[in-house]
């Protein structure tokens, strides 16, 4: 072997032992991400049960004044929508309509979601701004003027999780398809020869009993 090949070899078998070594003791940067630096992007709420949902509470008519401080300007004092901006109310029963109007009432599948969208973005111009007590009251109006919640209701999270909203069973929940179901086979599956369904498949030469075109 020449020189300078052990001296290749050498230095490779250094290399190897120096990335290892540095696997095991870290690199010496960064740090740990504790619980309390993740907690303020662990804010998911589940849909079907609420899970996440954070205490506090409000009340319809403490909404309606917060919405129309902080949300009118885009959405209308009632939610009807302003100029391009849309609308959060109405539309009941016109899903299967031309021109279906989706809204938190006629479209929206779970309201404890409904919570979590406000908190998460918005107001447009200052996202995660709301405290809880002020996103329960928004939430509140909001399903007010859906006709979801009476002018003297009150949102926590056990009351607002226990909302079911119109459209709920309008959503399939996974993916149906059989196919991505199907259980791989992996012992006494079925013998005999593949049968080829497809005409694409065939014209492309792509089959079991076909070789590849040129």
């Amino acid at each position: 072997m020449s020189r300078f090949s052990s001296f290749v070899l050498a230095a490779a078998g250094l290399l190897a032992a120096s990335v290892a070594a540095a696997q095991q003791r870290g690199y010496g940067i960064g740090h740990k991400i504790t619980d309390a630096q993740i907690a303020p992007w662990n804010i998911d709420i589940g849909g079907e049960d609420g899970k996440g949902l954070p205490p506090g509470k409000g009340s319809v008519a403490q909404g309606e004044k917060l919405f129309i401080e902080q949300c009118a300007s885009c959405h209308g004092e009632f939610g009807e929508g302003n100029g391009r901006w849309p609308e959060l109310m109405g539309g009941q029963g016109t899903l299967k309509d031309a021109d279906p109007r989706k809204t938190i009432g006629s479209f929206w599948p779970w309201a404890p979601t409904i919570f979590d969208y406000v908190r998460r973005t918005m107001p447009f111009t200052a996202p995660q701004s709301l405290s809880n007590d002020e996103t329960y009251a928004i939430v509140a109006y909001l399903l007010n003027i859906n006709d979801l919640l009476p002018a003297d209701g009150v949102l926590d999270a056990k009351s607002l999780a226990a909302i079911k909203m119109p459209n709920r069973d309008g959503f399939i929940v996974g993916d149906p398809r059989p196919d991505v179901k199907a259980e791989p086979c992996m012992k006494d599956c079925k013998q005999g020869q593949v049968k080829v369904l497809s005409d694409l498949a065939k014209s492309l030469g792509v089959t079991p009993d076909q070789k590849p075109k040129d």
